[in-house]
Parts: C-alpha cells; structure tokens; sequence
C-alpha cells in the first residue's frame, strides 16, 4: 500500500488540509483514440474539466429513458434493495445505484457511442463502467450535493490510482437555474484538494445522503472559485455533461416546482482499475464501486437508443 507521503493525492490524513497540482493527464493519447469531439470540444473539455454537449438525445430517447427511471422508482423490489438511496429525513429515493445492470434500456444507454467513444478519445483507451446511477432532486424536496471532487472519494474510499476517469449525466429534465441544476468551477481539475478528517468505516452509508468527509475546506474552496468562476449547466432534456473526475462540482437544492433528474454514470479506464481502498478502509459495495465483475464497454453500432 502506498504510503500518504509517497501518494501524490494523499488526502483525509492527519494533516491539514491542502492544494496539491495534478499529476496527471486531462485528455489521454492527445484525444486521438476515438473521434467523438472535435478538437475544439476536446480543447474545452482540457482546458475547463467539462464539456456540456446539447441536444444529444432526441426527445423520443428521453421520454423512454425518463419512464424507465420513473417505473424503477415505483417498484418495490427495486426501492427496497441496497442500490436504492433516499433523501435524508424521507423515504423519497434520491438515486438507484447500477443502473445498467438493473435495467436493460440503461444497459443500452451505457454502450451508446454518443456516451462511450467521448469517453474513450478523452481517456484514451478502453473504459469500463465504475458507477451508474440515476439521480432525482424532486420539486420542493430535492436536497442539495455539496461541493466534492468526486477522485477524492474514489481515490480515499476506492482506491482509484490515477485520474484517468470521466462522469457523464445525461439530462432527462431540462435543468433550469431554478431547480437546483449541476454547477461545476472552471479549472479545478487542475488542482487537487486534500481533505481533513479520518475516514469512517462504511462511509458510504451516509455520505450517500449527506457527504460529511472528503469535502473541501472554505478556503481551498474559494480560491478556486475566485481563479475559476462557478458554471452552471443550464440545458434542455437530451443534453448531456461530461466531466473530469476531479473538477470541484455540486448542486444547490430544489425548492422550486420542477423536478430535476439524470442517469449518471463514470467511465474508468480499463488502465486505472481499482486498488485497496487507503487506510485499510472496507470496500464499497460493488454497485457504488465496481472492483470484480467489469469488461470493457462495447459500443452499439447505432446512435438511435429507442425508436421514434
């Protein structure tokens, strides 16, 4: 196991937090692995840690993919089981983790080349689903996401090596500046923010709900921002945003009328699988963090995911 002083992101140890420079790449094999983006949208993605592509899915695809989501709410066999996480205080569920092993039509959704080859030319290489989920923030009652980079977590609870790993949220709600949509800090991919805190055991179990470690302190928090501004991802349904694993990123929370949903899922590199999590940290379930029974995601040989 490496140690916290040979961990270029060591973080949640006994010292204080701080700012440390990325080690690695943003874009892999100088984004020439697959041709998704052009090299405008890959410079974008380098330069700011994400890239908010609109439009992608035609309205048919989301209303399939919206009632799909929907129906995996209402279904008791599903809300029940371990996968399923509700709001903190209600029984509302918040997110339904592995979803594409759950579900046939967010198995398909995974292996879309619109999703999968982005994610491949930016890795540079294979990829293969570490996380996939649903998430919900409905009207009046979505709580909010607190400013994290989501490497840290992976990193610390996971084990993840490097950051060779990209999130992508397909928008199946137009996302408003009203219901609590995704912001991200432009640049932060840059920096990585080493947390305070010791990690406890089965974290998962609240964080999920509410992430008390692993988050950035104020100050690391504002210089950040003060260098980056906050973007927020304001776009319609069938809009996609993908996103470097370490660009600083949250949500506020939904107090408006709208509701506010997305299928969520990361893709790794087949190139960074998983370690031991740090500091002899029990792993997380395999539906938060896939470790045994993973291959690498094949794209479709259709854009079309439903018909219409």
């Amino acid at each position: 196991m490496i140690s916290p002083a040979k961990d270029p992101y060591a973080s949640r140890t006994d010292r204080s937090s701080a700012i440390i420079s990325r080690q690695d790449p943003v874009v892999y094999e100088d984004g020439k692995y697959a041709n998704a983006l052009s090299d405008e949208q890959v410079g974008q993605y380098d330069r700011n840690g994400f890239l908010l592509l609109e439009n992608l899915f035609t309205e048919a695809e989301v209303r399939a993919l919206s009632a799909e989501v929907e129906r995996m709410t209402r279904d008791p066999s599903i809300v029940r089981r371990e996968e399923a996480i509700t709001e903190p205080g209600s029984n509302a569920v918040r997110s339904i983790f592995m979803v594409h092993v759950l579900n046939p039509m967010l198995a398909r959704l995974v292996r879309d080349p619109r999703l999968v080859n982005v994610a491949r030319q930016i890795l540079g290489s294979e990829v293969y689903i570490h996380q996939s989920r649903a998430n919900m923030k409905p009207g009046f009652k979505g709580k909010e996401f607190y400013w994290h980079s989501d490497f840290e977590t992976w990193h610390v609870e996971d084990g993840m090596p490097s950051m060779r790993a990209l999130s992508c949220s397909v928008l199946l709600t137009d996302n408003n500046e009203c219901n609590g949509p995704l912001m991200l800090v432009p640049g932060s991919h840059r920096q990585f923010i080493s947390c305070v805190g010791e990690t406890p055991n089965e974290h998962y179990k609240q964080s999920l709900k509410k992430q008390e470690y692993g988050v950035p302190d104020p100050v690391s928090l504002q210089l950040l921002v003060e260098q980056g501004g906050i973007s927020t991802m304001t776009a319609k349904a069938g809009s996609v945003v993908f996103f470097d694993c370490n660009t600083m990123h949250g949500s506020n929370s939904n107090i408006s009328p709208w509701p506010r949903a997305n299928v969520f899922m990361v893709y790794n590199s087949m190139e960074n699988t998983l370690n031991p999590p740090k500091y002899g940290l029990t792993p997380r379930p395999e539906h938060i963090a896939t470790r045994k029974g993973f291959k690498a995601v094949t794209p479709l040989d259709t854009l079309k995911l439903v018909g219409g």
